[in-house]
């Protein structure tokens, strides 16, 4: 039996009385630093408004973003959709530029290796890639999973999924079955464990807990964070947005004592860490719209809480429907011609100002172990990048689905080197506005995470965009 969330909550220490927001700010801005953000999909930028996102690492584009000295820059490697190897030798190289780009600006950053709130991603492969690349072994490992607009909490150093008004642990959700990043551990210092292969034991993570947070403040976090060990895991609970502020606070203190922090963090975490409000929604205007064309919902994510939300979408009428049979594509002789036929038959219809949601089956196909199933993703994300490619009338708006499906059609399908963020437009689900270089110049893009919203959260953005 799963505790109700608001039961459990009430049971917590009552959140720290001061706000924090504008002390951490100050600090930010005095320490002349920005914060690098190293996103493993491009769904890190959910809680985040008026910064922007790059995905390319050219060491000149860096350079040249950080010479603007932004408090954010985000920089999409998409890792997450690549076997451990290949995300290690792109950590290496992403190191390496970010490294050069810092030398050339002469811009101090802080690094965050951005990954998610279901704890999925390559880790501590990737990480460990950048503390060797970066030259920061001395530097502490804080984990900070809690993801607050989505409603995944870790209270007790166990990490939840609010699902139902219920507190579920992690470890219970299909999350954990991931056929590439599955897991069996909640508590997050097993987890650490289990991830390293054992090389950290559990007994030897550091934790930060509620108790340290809420009734110790920022003073008592700070000397927690001081004591850690050089290279040690720190993990963070967190179940408020205060209880995250408090903790920037105390990491800001302990940074000016000598101590070098990594980060591996839900999207939560970043806006805060340079004093920005989390989650400021972004609202649509009318004088924005500058196409009579209807608008394109592109779904590749296959996790439960999609499907549900795309058969809600469905039944609401509002979109012509293409299925892309993923069974058929992966044992197609003619993909590009099977893409470009959908493209033209999408092309009719946006022209007549008609909405389409394009989407792949909902049956996963995986492979015999997790590169096999990462190659079949690969194969999907290629078909969809290429219906993209073929598209000639541009789109009201478009609504990616899924974190590879949305990374892979704003860098291939849209040839999009840069974008800017402009806010969520629901809780966890960002709008960016693409470059002007990019094959639709200025539109709006949404970026729609697999695993965030309820089930009318899809019908709903594409409601709000429609204006």
């Amino acid at each position: 039996m799963y505790e109700n969330v608001a039961q459990r909550m009430r049971q917590l220490p009552p959140d720290y009385k001061e706000e924090l927001l504008a002390s951490i700010r100050d600090e930010f801005i005095n320490s002349g630093k920005t914060i690098v953000v190293l996103d493993d999909d491009p769904t890190g930028t959910q809680t985040s408004s008026s910064v922007t996102v790059l995905t390319s690492w050219r060491v000149a584009l860096i350079t040249d973003e950080l010479k603007k000295k932004p408090s954010i820059l985000f920089i999409l490697t998409n890792s997450r959709s690549l076997p451990e190897q290949e995300a290690v030798a792109l950590a290496q190289e992403i190191g390496t530029n970010l490294t050069k780009a810092v030398n050339e600006s002469g811009r101090e950053i802080v690094v965050i290796s951005r990954s998610d709130s279901t704890l999925r991603g390559h880790f501590p492969a990737e990480v460990d890639a950048l503390v060797e690349t970066m030259g920061m072994t001395d530097a502490i490992i804080v984990l900070v999973p809690a993801f607050i607009e989505g409603g995944r909490f870790s209270i007790d150093d166990v990490h939840y999924l609010v699902e139902n008004h219920r507190l579920v642990p992690v470890s219970d959700t299909p999350f954990a079955r991931d056929v590439v990043f599955g897991y069996q551990h909640a508590n997050l210092n097993l987890w650490v464990e289990e991830k390293t292969k054992g090389r950290v034991k559990a007994s030897d993570v550091n934790t930060l807990s509620l108790d340290d947070i809420r009734l110790g403040g920022p003073q008592v976090v700070g000397e927690k964070l001081k004591a850690c060990e050089k290279g040690r895991v720190c993990i963070v609970n967190a179940a408020s947005y205060r209880d995250l502020e408090v903790v920037v606070m105390g990491l800001i203190l302990a940074e000016k004592s000598g101590k070098q922090f990594l980060y591996r963090s839900s999207a939560t975490l970043v806006p805060i860490r340079a004093g920005m409000e989390s989650g400021k929604i972004f609202t649509p205007q009318k004088e924005e719209t500058i196409s009579a064309n209807g608008s394109l919902v592109v779904v590749g994510s296959h996790v439960p809480k999609t499907t549900s939300q795309l058969s809600w979408l469905l039944e609401k009428g509002t979109h012509k429907a293409i299925e892309v049979n993923v069974g058929e594509i992966l044992n197609s002789t003619e993909p590009v011609i099977q893409a470009l036929t959908i493209s033209r038959q999408t092309d009719e219809w946006l022209a007549s100002g008609t909405n389409v949601v394009i989407y792949t089956s909902r049956r996963q196909e995986v492979g015999s172990d997790s590169e096999s199933s990462l190659a079949i993703n690969a194969v999907i994300s290629d078909f969809l990048v290429n219906i993209m490619k073929g598209l000639t009338v541009r789109p009201k708006f478009i609504v990616a689905k899924g974190g590879i499906t949305s990374s892979d059609l704003a860098s291939k399908g849209l040839s999009a080197e840069k974008a800017f963020v402009l806010g969520p437009v629901i809780p966890g689900v960002p709008v960016w506005q693409m470059d002007a270089n990019s094959k639709f110049p200025g539109i709006s893009y949404v970026v729609f995470p697999g695993n965030v919203g309820d089930e009318t959260a899809l019908a709903e953005v594409c409601r709000k965009l429609d204006v």
